[in-house]
């Protein structure tokens, strides 16, 4: 554990200078192996300015987190050049297929090759609702992460660069008026504009809130979806396993990959580890 990890600074687990001064220490020490975020929530953005990013390149190890991690994978894969990966943290629910991904992502040094959601065990009431949005293949580096965090960095010197991408968006407890929102900003920067192909992942709790919705009438999200990228010409797949889910895919941040927006998956062609004594 980090030597400030379970502090608190009002709503932030610590200061800004023992965040860093964490993060700088597991990067540095020889004994780490591996650098694993705790938890999300909020707060890894006020951290981007204050990181020596050439540090963290020096030293280069995995990185894993999602949610308000975005911001942290963002500034070290535009800032270190590293590849990070996006996958549970150490207060995540780790079911067999999360702890199954987990481990082929971060203790096997081949590509990750083929990835698809979990097999559904009732058809009529499936788990995970996977949607083609736009049918098609598509090969491109693999990036992305929270929605929310992407949006929030918008404007900065980490703001997401998507041309030539495979780009993921994730995100959890957002109305419908909310992700259209987001997803019109996107739209309105042009980060639609060049990506090679898009994947929005499980967006849980993410309909009218119950008995006070910010709305009389709404869109159900998949409506969203289909107003606001339409007019995408690329390979678009909805309900992959990423991010706020129960069953949770790990992914490398920058490597190649496709993405089958027919068949419902996405293949990881390129190795993210090097090999360690």
């Amino acid at each position: 554990m980090g030597r400030n990890a379970g502090k608190r600074t009002g709503y932030l687990g610590g200061t800004v200078e023992e965040r860093v001064a964490d993060l700088h220490a597991a990067f540095t020490d020889p004994e780490t192996r591996a650098v694993f975020c705790v938890r999300g929530g909020y707060g890894s953005g006020m951290l981007l300015d204050k990181l020596d990013y050439g540090l963290i390149r020096a030293h280069a190890k995995i990185f894993l987190g999602y949610s308000d991690i975005t911001a942290l994978h963002l500034g070290i894969h535009q800032k270190a050049g590293m590849v990070t990966f996006h996958g549970p943290m150490t207060l995540s629910g780790f079911s067999d297929y999360t702890v199954e991904h987990f481990r082929r992502a971060l203790f096997d040094e081949r590509p990750l090759g083929v990835l698809g959601n979990p097999p559904e065990e009732h058809a009529i009431r499936p788990k995970h609702r996977l949607r083609t949005l736009r049918g098609g293949r598509a090969t491109g580096a693999l990036i992305g992460g929270n929605l929310s965090l992407i949006c929030s960095t918008m404007g900065t010197p980490y703001e997401i660069q998507t041309e030539g991408k495979i780009l993921f968006l994730e995100d959890v407890g957002e109305e419908p008026y909310s992700v259209d929102r987001m997803l019109t900003q996107l739209r309105l920067a042009g980060k639609f504009k060049q990506i090679r192909g898009l994947i929005l992942g499980e967006c849980q709790d993410c309909g009218p809130r119950d008995y006070k919705p910010a709305f009389e009438s709404t869109f159900s999200l998949g409506e969203v979806y289909d107003n606001i990228l339409d007019g995408l010409s690329v390979p678009m797949l909805s309900g992959l396993t990423i991010g706020h889910t129960e069953d949770q895919l790990t992914l490398p941040l920058g490597v190649r990959a496709t993405l089958d927006a027919d068949a419902g998956t996405l293949t990881v062609q390129e190795a993210a580890l090097e090999a360690r004594e």
